[in-house]
């Protein structure tokens, strides 16, 4: 009786182990999100032809019920102890990232993406999401301490680093020489993409991040 017992609970440990893998292997297949930062050249309805920053031309399709959001300038007096942001930033020799753009998220994102990430703005540059702790005054600028869920960075501020924020979009915004990044597109089986958000720089802005 035990040795059946035995040989039944290895038979189940092994099926729950194959349906692990299997399910690992799906998740691998599955299409990822792919990023597009570029310039709107036509708008054909819910479809937007986007030049990137790349070089090649993407079709993008908006859902039927698609964030759009505007990306504006803003200044380094807007972000504050409290603040929630996120630091495109490049490694210092000394451990500390120098910003090369900050984005201030509005309330209603706080905790969004929270945390550091590499990120391809640039080689090896990164993303941190997360909540300003501290914000000194330096001879060439001001540094920020960030603090998410699992650390902390300090950043270095410059006058020229970009700030922008959030805003909320309209279609109306989407224009041929627009200036967008989108997140999180799919790719379709025809090779366009679709997507269910995308921030648009306004007033000429390139969104920085």
């Amino acid at each position: 009786m035990v040795q059946i017992i035995s040989t039944s609970a290895r038979l189940f440990a092994g099926s729950l182990l194959a349906g692990s893998l299997l399910t690992s292997i799906a998740l691998a297949q599955q299409p990822q999100p792919t990023r597009i930062r570029g310039a709107i050249q036509a708008v054909d309805g819910a479809v937007l032809t986007i030049k990137t920053r790349e070089g090649d031309e993407r079709k993008v399709k908006l859902t039927d019920n698609a964030t759009i959001t505007g990306i504006v300038k803003t200044t380094l007096a807007e972000v504050k102890p409290g603040s929630y942001i996120g630091v495109t930033g490049m490694p210092q020799p000394d451990g500390t990232q120098k910003a090369i753009a900050i984005h201030i998220f509005p309330e209603a994102m706080r905790g969004t993406g929270e945390g550091s990430r590499p990120w391809d703005l640039r080689p090896n540059s990164s993303m941190t999401n997360a909540t300003v702790d501290q914000k000194v005054q330096a001879t060439d600028g001001q540094t920020l301490t960030v603090k998410y869920k699992d650390g902390e960075k300090k950043v270095t501020v410059t006058p020229d680093t970009p700030i922008v924020t959030f805003v909320p979009g309209n279609k109306d915004e989407l224009k041929a020489g627009a200036k967008i990044i989108i997140m999180g597109a799919s790719k379709q089986s025809d090779g366009s993409y679709q997507t269910a958000r995308i921030n648009v720089g306004l007033d000429g802005l390139t969104p920085p991040m």
